[in-house]
Order: C-alpha cells, then structure tokens, then sequence
C-alpha cells in the first residue's frame, strides 16, 4: 500500500460526458459559423459508444484531412472545425483545469496548432473582432502585454 492512493488516474469520461463534450464542441465551432463533417460525427459517435479513445479519434480525423486531396466536397474550413471540435473534445473531457495564464496558452496552443501561426503565443499587437452572434459586439481583449481577458465591447 503506497501514500499515494489519493492521486487517482484519469481514464476516459463516461458515455454522457463524452457525448457533452462532443456536443459543446460542435456547438462552439457553430457558433463561429464553421461546419463540422459528417466524418466528424461518426468519429465522435464512435468515441461515445467507447470503441475509439479521443486520441484515436483526433489521429483518424488527422489521417482523414491528409487524404482530403481526393476529395473536392470538403469545404476549406471544415477541416478547422473538426479538427478544433476534437482538440476542444479532447480538452473538455480532462478532469483539471487551472484559469491561469499559462493553462490559457496551452489550451490555445493546443486547439490552434497547425491552424493558426503562433498559436499558443502572446501577441504583440491589439485585436478585435466583431461578432455576428453577439449582434455586432466583439470579445474585450486585453492590450496585448497583459495575458487574461474577459468582457464584451462594442
């Protein structure tokens, strides 16, 4: 018997929990106008059901994108959008979080790369970017020394 039978290993989250995650993350990418695939959701379908890990399911959807060549349907931005709604997946399903800057730049790293110059980085420069499902408004973001931001503007 160790001292350490506190510190549990996290496993994969159950049926529902993963089906939330899929969910919220779909809903994410909606929210910002990107479609996912109809790949996409049967990856994620079988990720609920326990027969692939989320670390299959991201590898078949990179694997899905390196083949797309052959495939003239796939609008430019979906590969975006599944690929980020399995990262973002994959993140939800993780049992700790810690609101802090350094987590925050992991998280965008982790979404982001591949997708994104600088992803991860803090950027040197103010940003802004208008909303369509915030009637106009855009997120308030920090000038870019600080590294957390929260709010809305117009």
């Amino acid at each position: 018997m160790s001292n350490f039978e506190e510190y549990l290993r996290q496993g994969e989250a159950a049926p529902g929990k993963r089906a939330q995650a899929w969910q919220a993350a779909i809903g994410l990418q909606d929210v910002d106008g990107l479609k996912t695939s109809e790949y996409l959701e049967e990856t994620a379908r079988r990720h609920i059901e326990g027969d692939i890990t989320i670390g299959e399911a991201k590898a078949l959807i990179d694997t899905y994108y390196r083949s797309k060549d052959a495939r003239g349907d796939v609008e430019a931005r979906t590969e975006e959008a599944d690929k980020v709604a399995a990262r973002i997946t994959e993140i939800l399903s993780e049992e700790t979080f810690s609101f802090a800057p350094g987590e925050l730049s992991r998280i965008h790293r982790k979404l982001f790369t591949g997708i994104f110059k600088g992803a991860g980085e803090y950027r040197g420069y103010n940003i802004s970017k208008k909303e369509w499902v915030l009637d106009g408004a855009s997120v308030l973001y920090n000038p870019f020394g600080f590294r957390c931001s929260t709010g809305l503007t117009r």
